[in-house]
């Protein structure tokens, strides 16, 4: 396998997974040891250094392979979609079974079950945790600290209305490569609003256009769209909140707005950004 998506491949010159030795050429295969993510937020870099390009972010409590650490980095591939970067090697630690998910645009973790007390640290939505007791109104994590419990839902239990989530970041900052509503980019914004649905979504705006629901037709009216259908540009993605209003993470704006498509879409292909390259429709989840 000579060509190959290095978002999605565990592989380099020097060092590949062990399971693709009979596929790519490398110095060197390794097993992947799993861990967990157990900061609130890591970002996942293109290189080893913190000036690196930020391409996504993991949220805390999820599972990564890690096929190399160095220098206080760890090279992995991502467990829920496959995105392979450097993280921080302190933000990760042996996995411990979660059971609740943050819903909640963020919530705070205290030292006690106390609001007074100073914070410990927030959790972004969609990060999840190991609940391991009560206190009053605060559940008590596995890891230390108290989060208000009604700011949890278990693991297992989703949203069911991914528009609805979407338009829960209405006002978020625009940050490349982020996925919460501390700072979120187009594709996301749907990978986000997607997942609190239960639905695993590929990271980028190209992968979501092949892989997202069913292709509709792009046509100059627009006539047949409805709240729900993603709409797809080169580099760029959109949810319809109804048949003629778009909710996106954009540069323009630089956060997530609510505009009329109409009006994005003049302005997207002024800015030399082009057509409307795709149409895609999830029946079962807007």
């Amino acid at each position: 396998m000579t060509d190959f998506d290095r978002r999605l491949t565990p592989a380099r010159p020097d060092l590949a997974a062990a399971h693709l030795k009979s596929k790519v050429e490398a110095a060197h295969y390794v097993q992947g040891v799993r861990l967990q993510v157990a900061t609130p937020l890591a970002d996942l870099k293109s290189a080893p250094s913190p000036d690196a390009s930020l391409d996504t972010q993991a949220l805390g409590g999820e599972i990564v392979t890690v096929y190399e650490r160095e220098e206080g980095w760890a090279w992995v591939q991502l467990e829920r979609d496959s995105y392979v970067g450097y993280l921080s090697e302190a933000a990760l630690a042996e996995p411990i079974a979660t059971t609740h998910r943050v819903t909640t645009r963020a919530t705070f973790v205290y030292p006690a079950a106390n609001m007074k007390t100073p914070i410990m640290e927030a959790l972004p939505s969609g990060a999840e945790v190991a609940v391991v007791g009560t206190s009053g109104d605060f559940a008590r994590l596995a890891r230390g600290g108290f989060v208000f419990a009604r700011h949890l839902a278990p693991c297992d239990s989703y949203a069911t209305d991914f528009v609805a989530v979407a338009e829960s970041m209405i006002g978020a900052p625009y940050l490349w490569g982020g996925k919460t509503p501390a700072g979120v980019d187009c594709s996301g914004l749907v990978q986000a609003s997607l997942a609190a649905c239960g639905f695993l979504a590929p990271r980028d705006t190209d992968m979501q256009a092949k892989a997202l629901g069913e292709a509709l037709d792009v046509t100059d009216e627009l006539a047949h769209l409805r709240r729900g259908d993603l709409i797809f540009w080169k580099g760029h993605v959109g949810v319809m909140r109804d048949a003629r209003t778009l909710l996106h993470a954009n540069g323009h704006h630089m956060l997530v707005a609510s505009e009329p498509l109409a009006q994005a879409r003049e302005r997207i292909a002024r800015n030399s950004f082009g057509a409307i390259t795709a149409i895609r429709r999830l029946d079962a989840l807007a």
